[in-house]
C-alpha cells in the first residue's frame, strides 16, 4: 500500500499503541504522532518506539496528518468529532477501533466537514490488559477487522482504510453499523456483562468464618473470569452506547438462565441434560468455526 505521510493516534494505549507500532514496522505510515491527556504515557510510548512524536494539544497533534485513528472509549467520540471537525485538513481520513459502530458512524458523519471522511472500523483484537505497556506490534496480525460503511461513506476513503488494516495483517470484512452492534452486543458485550455480574455475585458470598469464597477459586473460574480485568471506562461506555442490543441479549440470557434454574428447582434431570448437551453442541461448533477462521 501507499503509506500515509502521517498518522495521528488519539489514545495511545493497548489498541492505539499496537496500531502505532505495526504502522511503523509494516510501512503503513512514514510518521506516527500520538495524542492523549497524560504526558507520562505519551513519553513512554515514544520511548518504546510506538510513536515518533506527541502533543497534548489536539490541533497540533493532527496537523499534517492524512489519517487519524480514534482509540479512546466510545463515550468520548461525540465530543471528539466536534473538536476534530474544524481542525482536520481536507483529504484527511478518520477511522476508529471502537466495538460499537452505529453511534460513532452517525456522530462523525454529522460532525466532519466535506472533504474529511470517516470510515468506522472494529479490529477484533485486544485483551484484558490495557495501556501502552501491553501494546505489541503483532496484536492485529491474523485477526478479523469489521468495517462498517454507511450510505455516506466515500468509496476511496473506504478502500484506503481497508488497505491500512490489511497492511497491519488483519482480515477485513464489512457490514452495516446496526448489524455490527446487534452481533457484538451478543458475542462480546453480553459475555462481559455476565462475567462482571458473576464475579461480583461470588465476591459477596462468605464462608462461615466470614472469609471470601473467592480464595478457593480454581482454574475454571479464573479462565471464565479473565475478562473481568478489562478496562472499566471502556466497558462502561460500551454498555451505555450499545444499550439497545445489550439489553436484548440480556433478555435472551435471562431466559436461558431461567430454564436451567427451573430444571434445578424441579430436579428435572432430563431438562438439565438437554440444556448442557445443547451448550456442548454450540461450543463444539464455535471451536470448529475458530479453526476454519
Amino acid at each position: 500500500m501507499k503509506p500515509f505521510e502521517q498518522i495521528t493516534i488519539i489514545g495511545v494505549g493497548l489498541l492505539g499503541g499496537s496500531a502505532a507500532l505495526a504502522s511503523l514496522e509494516r510501512g503503513a505510515a512514514r510518521r506516527v504522532v500520538g495524542f492523549g491527556r497524560r504526558r507520562e504515557n505519551l513519553e513512554e510510548a515514544k520511548r518504546l518506539g510506538a510513536i515518533d512524536d506527541f502533543s497534548l494539544d489536539l490541533e497540533a497533534a493532527v496537523k499534517g496528518s492524512d489519517l487519524v485513528i480514534v482509540c479512546t472509549p466510545v463515550g468520548s467520540f461525540a465530543s471528539l468529532a466536534d473538536r476534530l471537525a474544524p481542525i482536520l485538513e481536507p483529504g484527511c481520513l478518520v477511522t476508529d477501533v471502537g466495538s460499537t459502530k452505529a453511534a460513532p458512524v452517525r456522530e462523525f458523519e454529522e460532525a466532519l466537514p466535506d472533504g474529511v471522511h470517516f470510515v468506522g472500523a472494529h479490529p477484533i483484537a485486544g485483551g484484558e490488559k490495557s495501556g501502552i505497556q501491553a501494546a505489541r506490534n503483532n496484536l492485529y496480525d491474523g485477526a478479523r477487522c469489521v468495517i462498517t460503511p454507511s450510505q455516506k461513506t466515500d468509496p476511496e476513503a473506504m478502500r484506503r482504510v481497508v488497505e491500512y488494516w490489511e497492511c497491519l495483517g488483519m482480515r477485513v470484512e464489512s457490514m452495516e453499523p446496526e448489524e455490527h452492534d446487534y452481533i457484538f452486543g451478543a458475542v462480546s458485550h453480553l459475555p462481559h456483562v455476565a462475567v462482571y455480574a458473576l464475579v461480583n455475585a461470588i465476591a459477596q458470598m462468605k464462608t462461615k468464618t466470614d472469609g471470601t469464597v473467592l480464595s478457593y477459586t480454581g482454574a475454571g473460574l479464573k479462565d471464565c473470569a479473565r475478562i473481568a480485568g478489562s478496562d472499566p471506562t471502556m466497558w462502561r461506555d460500551i454498555f451505555l452506547v450499545n444499550k439497545k442490543w445489550i439489553l436484548k441479549s440480556m433478555d435472551q440470557f435471562q431466559a436461558a438462565l431461567d430454564e436451567i434454574r427451573a430444571g434445578i428447582e424441579k430436579e428435572d434431570s432430563v431438562a438439565l441434560d438437554q440444556s448442557i448437551r445443547l451448550a456442548n453442541k454450540h461450543y463444539s461448533q464455535m471451536a470448529k468455526d475458530d479453526r476454519r477462521n
